[in-house]
């Protein structure tokens, strides 16, 4: 096996973090975030109205939000504080994951601040570092300031420059200044690289924190604990014990009203680079030697830096795009990608993309990893799914065709959220026959509230917890790992557009993928 060199971005390198002992009770009994104000830049959108209100809400009746408190929201559009409080309200009444209480809504309005803004004009800045230091003075909220990018990746660097230019990212006297990106960072390996370098021009890595909503997810995060706080799983998650991984991202929408942006991004730059992998780092990763944010990034790191780089030959083996044609989903009609509103009729990107990616280390070598995600697929489901090696002996399979099959380990992440292991158990009856059984958990079983999946990702900016935020150079790898699929797609035309019905599982190539190792694609399911 070849070694794989990464190229280093030409900026500022990581700085040291000292950690802090992991401490059990605290992480059991978290505790208010501190004063703050949070900025939203792009708060008349979606984003905003249907997770990021909603989530701060559910921070603040679960008590993790503080008294000096306060929600900034920054956009084009116009509107008074007073018509700002009442359109994120009614946002909160329709996307909101919890009851609304009246009481708690009126504390929560109270708290919610707009201005007005061209995130291009140097006014703007001026006007917000006056209405900070106003809003620090009557709430008390102590010049902490939360700045979160909801708005398109080209004005990432208009928006930070400025902040920069008028101190508003400078952190003294105890202050602590941190923004958060939102995806895409970058449309490619050498586009991100030029982006970090604008960015860390103004920011250091420790006041960056690029999400990625999935890792907020429940399941998700209980990925770490199933594997590191239960010991009968970690021996076995190796390559002498798991036969191959599967990590399905299926969508039964279409692009909706996106399809202009769609246009630049496709499958594999919207979800593959970004969600997948991350879910993929998180299931091969090491053993973290604390659960404090650089020990448990630096393990997730390693895994994106130990996948094997496909070549050209590679890609066109071990890559599959497809884009889906008209159909029915879920008994509704659905028309062709080709034919949604803002894209092109002759349109060449995929709407599905799958690969098959090998990790070169001890743990993993020969265990292959297959990842997949579509839009207009038969259902939303979003599920990894871990094969085990089948028994040596097959004492309860008979012949080789009637063999009773592995067991599996589901991890269910939308839109339900639980783990299913699925085992053998003998079928009641006077004669020995076997079906499988799954033992199951799930998060309803506990009577856990609904959330967003924001909230986790918002109170650790908060509390300055980088764990499930990306590093530059995760991000990187990830762009490294996807970049030659990219290569090889741009400069070979598809040419059997469309090639997948909505409410199929994909195309056929997608199949002949995994069928060419003798698995099948699991289909997800709660």
């Amino acid at each position: 096996m070849s070694p794989k060199v990464l190229k280093e971005p030409k900026s500022q390198p990581l700085p040291a973090i000292h950690e802090k002992p992991h401490d059990p009770e605290q992480a059991g009994n978290p505790r208010p975030a501190g004063p703050c104000v949070v900025v939203i830049f792009g708060a008349s959108g979606d984003l905003a109205k249907r997770k990021l209100l909603p989530s701060l809400y559910n921070l603040q009746v679960n008590g993790l939000l503080p008294d000096e408190f306060a929600v900034l929201g920054v956009a084009r559009s116009e509107m008074s504080d007073a018509s700002f409080r009442k359109k994120m309200a009614e946002g909160l009444k329709q996307h909101g994951t919890v009851k609304i209480d009246p009481a708690e809504l009126k504390k929560f309005e109270s708290r919610l601040f707009y201005q007005q803004a061209d995130y291009t004009e140097a006014s703007t800045y001026k006007t917000l570092k006056s209405r900070l230091a106003d809003l620090d003075e009557k709430l008390k909220t102590g010049g902490n300031y939360l700045y979160y990018l909801s708005v398109p990746p080209e004005v990432f660097d208009d928006i930070t420059n400025a902040l920069g230019k008028n101190g508003l990212v400078k952190e003294e006297n105890g202050q602590w200044r941190r923004v958060i990106v939102e995806k895409p960072f970058g449309t490619d390996y050498d586009s991100a690289v030029e982006l970090n370098r604008k960015l860390s021009a103004v920011l250091t890595e420790q006041q960056t924190f690029r999400i990625d909503h999935y890792l907020g997810k429940e399941t998700v995060q209980n990925l770490l604990v199933f594997r590191f706080g239960n010991g009968i799983f970690e021996p076995i998650w190796n390559r002498r014990y798991i036969d191959h991984v599967q990590i399905t991202v299926a969508e039964s929408i279409g692009v909706e009203r996106r399809g202009s942006f769609y246009e630049s991004a496709g499958a594999l730059r919207d979800v593959m680079q970004n969600h997948m992998l991350m879910l993929l780092s998180l299931v091969a990763m090491e053993p973290p030697t604390s659960l404090q944010g650089e020990s448990v990034r630096r393990e997730k790191t390693k895994v994106l830096e130990a996948i094997k780089i496909m070549s050209s030959e590679d890609v066109l083996r071990n890559a599959v795009r497809g884009q889906y044609s008209s159909g029915t989903v879920e008994g509704d009609q659905a028309v062709a990608y080709r034919s949604e509103e803002g894209v092109d009729p002759e349109s060449p990107v995929e709407t599905f993309a799958a690969l098959k990616l090998e990790i070169e280390n001890w743990r993993w070598a020969g265990v292959p990893f297959y990842l997949r995600t579509g839009k207009r697929m038969a259902n939303r489901n979003t599920q990894i799914m871990i094969q085990f090696r089948e028994a040596p002996l097959p004492l309860y399979g008979g012949s080789r065709m009637s063999r009773i099959g592995p067991n599996r380990l589901l991890m269910h992440i939308q839109p339900c959220e639980g783990i299913t292991l699925q085992v053998r158990a003998k079928t009641p009856g006077p004669t020995l026959r076997t079906s499988p059984v799954g033992l199951n958990f799930n998060y309803s079983d506990l009577g856990a509230t609904p959330s967003t999946g924001y909230e986790t990702l918002l109170y650790d900016c908060m509390m300055n917890d980088a764990t499930l935020f990306h590093r530059i150079d995760t991000v990187l790898n990830s762009w490294q790992v996807v970049q030659p699929v990219l290569d090889v797609w741009n400069s070979i035309p598809p040419r059997e557009f469309p090639n997948y019905s909505s409410g199929s599982w994909g195309p056929q190539a997608a199949e002949d993928l995994i069928e060419r190792d003798g698995h099948t694609w699991w289909k997800p399911g709660c």
